[in-house]
């Protein structure tokens, strides 16, 4: 099947291209406040005969951008490339979309901050030529940047996104078209119970164990953050240590990241429907005494990574209501009792003795079995 791949990469600038990137991002901030600013006032200010506010899109927002550049105060807005700034009035107008429709919430105003990002579009015909050159990426008032390739690209980019982290690392990201060819059917189908002891328990026994990176890394990062507190902010040596406490928290990320993508792929390889649960991430965040497990474990991730993987190698997700009573139900008489979190182990007056975990993810496949 056709789909469409995300490729991200890190890139070292050199100190032109970093100072062009400083004058990239820091136009691209002041385009979108700038424009939502405008677009609220507009909305407030001008009424229809109906009572509502009126509007103002992406189109006339683009028309008022090319009428500031002309003007004495805004002139310096043509030192960032044009086509970026009107990928921020369209970023704009589709923050607007998913506002309205439920998706998001209303969009904010963004400050100077540590983590920056821009879009631009790419001339297909300089692409397709630098190929035999080995070059493949140049942007805008940029050139050619020094990209670490850590996998050769299948496909030809029309976008390319390029990011700032807090660490202050560069990253260059594009989507590209490619034919992806289905794994290997193995005819298995499991159920799967996420949880804080171990990330995974599936039906057949697997359990994945629970890194908990931010544990791990916990002494570390409160005696970075201590030393970052206690020095004056904005200064010198607060800049400094202000990359240390970010370098911990990407390291954290970093190693869930890693950790998620071995696990989903591995249970996207070796089985061919996967029966999941429908949990209520949100409201788990809101308990104070699990939040922090909870946010370690990284569940939306998890969802995400093994739904789109699953999609790209023709294997199948199957998600079940989240009021069914996994965890209560006995998996071999199927009645139903109350369990409380701190019993790791499900007692049935049947005879059943089984790990919790094991007998929930055994209850999420049978549900899917009964219902198919």
């Amino acid at each position: 099947m056709i789909i469409r791949k995300a490729y991200k990469f890190r890139f070292d600038p050199t100190e032109e291209q970093k100072a062009q990137l400083a004058v990239e991002f820091g136009c691209a901030r002041f385009v979108w406040n700038h424009a939502l600013n405008l677009r609220q006032c507009v909305y407030a200010n001008c009424i229809d005969e109906n009572g509502k506010g009126e509007n103002i899109n992406y189109v006339g927002l683009n028309k008022h951008l090319t009428f500031l550049k002309g003007t004495e105060n805004f002139g310096w807005l043509k030192n960032a490339t044009a086509g970026m700034l009107t990928q921020k009035l369209i970023d704009l107008d589709k923050a607007y979309d998913n506002f309205f429709k439920g998706r998001a919430k209303f969009p904010k105003f963004k400050k100077k901050g540590h983590s920056e990002s821009i879009r631009y579009q790419l001339d297909q015909r300089n692409i397709l030529s630098t190929y035999s050159a080995g070059e493949f990426i140049k942007l805008p008032k940029l050139g050619f940047i020094n990209v670490r390739w850590s996998q050769l690209p299948f496909g030809t980019p029309k976008m390319a996104t390029v990011s700032k982290t807090a660490s202050g690392k560069y990253f260059v990201s594009f989507a590209c078209e490619i034919e992806q060819a289905p794994k290997p059917k193995t005819s298995r189908v499991i159920g799967v119970d996420v949880g804080i002891k171990d990330v995974v328990v599936t039906s057949d026994g697997f359990q994945s164990g629970s890194p908990k990176f931010t544990y791990q890394h916990q002494r570390e990062l409160r005696r970075e953050q201590r030393k970052l507190s206690k020095k004056t902010k904005g200064s010198n040596g607060w800049k400094k240590q202000r990359l240390v406490v970010a370098r911990v928290h990407e390291k954290i990320a970093n190693c869930r990241k890693d950790f998620l993508h071995k696990l989903t792929t591995k249970l996207v390889s070796e089985n061919d429907v996967i029966c999941l649960e429908d949990l209520n991430v949100k409201g788990m965040l809101s308990n104070r005494k699990l939040s922090k497990a909870v946010a370690d474990i990284g569940i939306f991730e998890f969802n995400r990574q093994i739904k789109y993987k699953a999609q790209w190698y023709g294997k199948q997700v199957i998600v079940i209501d989240r009021w069914f009573p996994s965890t209560k139900m006995c998996s071999s008489c199927g009645s139903i009792k109350q369990i409380k979190l701190s019993e790791r182990i499900y007692r049935c007056d049947c005879g059943l003795v089984l790990d919790r975990d094991l007998n929930a993810a055994i209850n999420i496949k049978s549900a899917v079995l009964k219902a198919a």
